[in-house]
């Protein structure tokens, strides 16, 4: 075969697997070879072919997400085609890295620094964009807990270099330009590394439970207002369905925005959930759109069975021009509170975790296709700071995790009324070392993509040869 033949071979190859690996339903094995066509053709072909080719793999490969991406709410088409194309250039530019470095003989660090330029980008990027990262290689791990535990000690970051480096290091192995002790340093690490998650156990202190429900409605609606006639029937039919909760549940969810109230309707709803909790002796937790002297803020609103209630406010709020963001935590008994967008980024989860909660309750709104995806977005926050999950989201994945990554019950939305998940989950220990040390993970990837950047641009010290059959 041609050197053309081979390149359409990886790509196609490649693009299939990056299309089954990684989007909305990953299946996590498959996220691990999609590279390894492309990352073995690299060295091969000439270097523009190769970023090419790697380009349009990716690109096709993330097909199954175009429709979710052009019809989104939550992310404007200029973002849309920004993120399918930037991931598609960032994966080439890896390549490209990845190429120059094995024909140099740089087997060990083009296997580093290839996915460490990955990593700190993507992480660059999660701190300018206004609605954070998700669905990215960490993502299709999410599932996988054995994995997913790295991420208590390098956030998720970790897992993101890790999917990426084991493809490269088999591929730098094989590469034409790496020869001798040089092709096995690569193989030698990532046993290393995976050896490590395989005997890795983390002691986590036995914590209590909380039995938690999740209650979400079939049909989503936005901030209905509280003062109406419909407001009012859809608090009567939230508090029906927790007064049919099963015994032993301590705290119950529901989804964002469910409600909107201002000074004067926001007592009508409290007093509705405040007899219910008094009644079933649990905390109410709901989503509300809350107009206040100081702004109007998307909120999670905690109604214990006695005492006042407590209000989260949304540090994160995209780019929506007429809400106004949180800066404070929120506990209710030591229960931390988030609201959906919020996961998307580091803080305030890694402040929680500082803190030692161990579990937060989430009010979320999704877009059906990224209920999982953004589900499990909220898993890895919890497994990097040390604190279960509980997930209560409209059109999308109620789910209950605890801070290992283990998903304890979930359920997809919609084909009736509500949707009820329950589950006993254990308090998370919180304060992990990512908890404690931050995205020291991701700054060293940037040492390391630079180190690779530096030496690739260096003058080479003997003559590429590569070719192919």
């Amino acid at each position: 075969m041609n050197k053309l033949g081979w390149a359409m071979a990886a790509t196609v190859t490649s693009a299939v697997l990056f299309f089954f690996g990684t989007g909305l339903a990953p299946v996590p094995e498959l996220a691990w070879l999609a590279p390894l066509p492309i990352l073995l053709l690299a060295p091969r072909v000439p270097g523009a072919a190769a970023m090419a080719c790697a380009f349009v793999a990716h690109l096709a490969g993330s097909a199954g997400s175009w429709t979710y991406f052009w019809h989104s709410l939550a992310i404007p088409r200029p973002a849309a085609i920004a993120i399918l194309g930037g991931s598609a250039l960032l994966f080439a530019l890896s390549a490209g890295l990845f190429r120059l470095l094995v024909r140099r003989g740089h087997g060990l660090l083009a296997s580093l620094a290839a996915p460490a330029l990955w990593t700190v980008v993507l992480y660059t990027i999660s701190l300018l964009n206004p609605t954070g990262v998700m669905d990215t290689l960490m993502t299709t791990q999410a599932d996988r807990p054995s994995v997913l535990r790295l991420a208590a000690v390098t956030g998720g970051w970790g897992v993101e270099f890790l999917v990426l480096f084991v493809p490269a290091a088999v591929a730098a192995a094989l590469a034409p330009g790496v020869r001798g002790l040089r092709r096995l340093a690569g193989l030698v690490t990532v046993a290393a590394a995976l050896g490590a998650l395989v005997f890795w156990t983390t002691p986590v202190p036995a914590g209590p439970s909380t039995r938690v429900a999740l209650v979400a409605p079939g049909q989503s609606r936005w901030a209905v207002d509280v003062a109406t006639p419909d407001g009012q029937a859809l608090v009567l039919s939230y508090v029906d369905q927790i007064g049919r909760l099963p015994g032993g549940v301590q705290a119950v969810v529901l989804p964002e925005a469910a409600f909107a109230v201002d000074q004067a309707s926001r007592p009508r709803l409290v007093e509705a959930f405040s007899d219910v909790a008094r009644t079933r002796n649990l905390n109410v937790v709901t989503g509300v759109v809350d107009t206040t002297p100081d702004g109007r803020f998307n909120a999670a609103l905690a109604i214990p069975p006695s005492g006042p209630p407590v209000e989260y406010r949304k540090w994160h709020n995209g780019d929506s021009p007429n809400m106004a963001s949180g800066t404070q935590l929120a506990h209710l008994a030591g229960i931390g509170l988030m609201v959906c967008m919020d996961v998307n980024f580091g803080d305030p989860s890694r402040d929680y975790g500082r803190a030692g909660t161990g579990l937060v309750l989430i009010p979320a709104s999704d877009e059906d296709v990224d209920g999982w995806a953004h589900s499990r977005t909220a898993l890895i926050r919890g497994v990097e700071n040390g604190f279960s999950v509980a997930w209560s989201a409209a059109r999308g994945t109620p789910m209950l995790a605890d801070s290992r990554g283990h998903v304890l019950a979930d359920a997809h939305t919609g084909g009736s009324p509500f949707t009820v998940v329950v589950a006993d989950v254990p308090i998370g220990p919180g304060k992990t070392p990512y908890a404690r040390f931050g995205d020291w993970f991701a700054w060293l990837c940037g040492l390391v993509a630079l180190a690779g950047i530096v030496t690739a641009a260096s003058r080479p010290s003997h003559v590429e040869s590569a070719s192919v059959a």
